[in-house]
């Protein structure tokens, strides 16, 4: 399979409007996740997780059960599913609105019989309107919500293997839908201060020593899909540590941020071992200044 399928073109001021109704349809649904599941440490109860299909709630408890949404963007269909064997579906297509989605989710829930109420407006995203009122998001692009599907696919499983390399505390690789990057962090296992003027959100996500590792498809900071990673707190002299491959860099413009672009990966003749190098040389930047011990947490290989 050549790279270019694995690694398709994702260029942001292509499907940028599909991008931002998509980010406010998984707001929705990540919401509903974020009110029905048990708290878990980091925030972690409130990810999607990349699925052959597409990305999807997995499991949710309700009342005794459970149930699941997807987004599936092959068939380009919202499914709910209950671990009773009953299932409501609906259509993806351009024109769908974030407020016609909003309603048609509930809609579908509603005949499950799974009652939710979640706070129905956008949080960080590309639109400050209400879900319900929301009637000028609608560009959804079958073409290129494939390719990202692709490159979701693509980029969780090199996040995966580069996880499996790590024997501490480490997150599932998951998308927040706050920002809508496919994130993988380890902690040290040490507390962090949290930063001042830091809020709920933020203290909780960095209660603990990190170096986080994601890749998202563009915004107005970074208007190109890249894989990024950073150290929190920051270390002094972070920035002065190398990165591979020669493509990657430091970017100081809102703290110290590993980069490494897409575009710069996709061509060459194996994308994955650049990408592998590139999270590991941001993981030793990281750990070396901020005093890791790195070699307690190696996953050696079986004797």
């Amino acid at each position: 399979m050549t790279n270019t399928h694995s690694f398709p073109a994702l260029p942001l001021e292509k499907w940028r409007p599909t991008k931002n109704t998509l980010h406010l349809y998984l707001q929705i649904v990540g919401k509903i996740r974020l009110t029905l599941h048990p708290r878990i440490n980091h925030w972690w109860h409130v990810t999607f997780y990349v699925s052959p299909r597409g990305l999807t709630t997995r499991a949710i408890p309700y009342d005794s059960s459970n149930f699941e949404i997807e987004f599936d963007m092959i068939d380009h269909e919202l499914k709910i599913r209950t671990s009773d064997g009953r299932r409501e579906q609906f259509g993806l297509y351009d024109g769908l609105t974030v407020a016609d989605f909003y309603h048609s989710v509930f809609a579908n829930l509603a005949k499950l019989g799974i009652d939710v109420k979640i706070k129905a407006i956008p949080y960080e995203a590309p639109s400050k309107t209400p879900f319900a009122e929301n009637t000028e998001n609608k560009s959804y692009d079958k073409e290129y919500i494939e390719r990202y599907h692709r490159v979701l696919v693509t980029v969780d499983d090199i996040f995966e293997e580069f996880r499996g390399r790590f024997t501490g505390k480490s997150t599932p690789v998951h998308v927040f839908w706050h920002s809508m990057d496919l994130a993988l962090t380890r902690f040290s296992g040490k507390p962090a201060k949290p930063r001042e003027g830091a809020g709920m959100v933020e203290r909780e996500a960095y209660s603990q020593e990190v170096i986080s590792f994601g890749f998202w498809a563009g915004d107005d900071n970074v208007p190109a899909p890249a894989f990024y990673s950073y150290t929190a707190p920051e270390p002094a002299g972070l920035t002065e540590e190398p990165l591979k491959p020669e493509a990657a860099q430091w970017n100081t413009a809102r703290g110290a941020m590993a980069l490494l672009m897409y575009d710069d990966v996709r061509n060459l003749d194996n994308p994955r071992e650049t990408v592998l190098e590139f999270l590991e040389s941001a993981y030793q930047a990281g750990a070396k200044t901020a005093a890791w011990d790195v070699d307690a947490f190696e996953l050696l290989p079986l004797k």
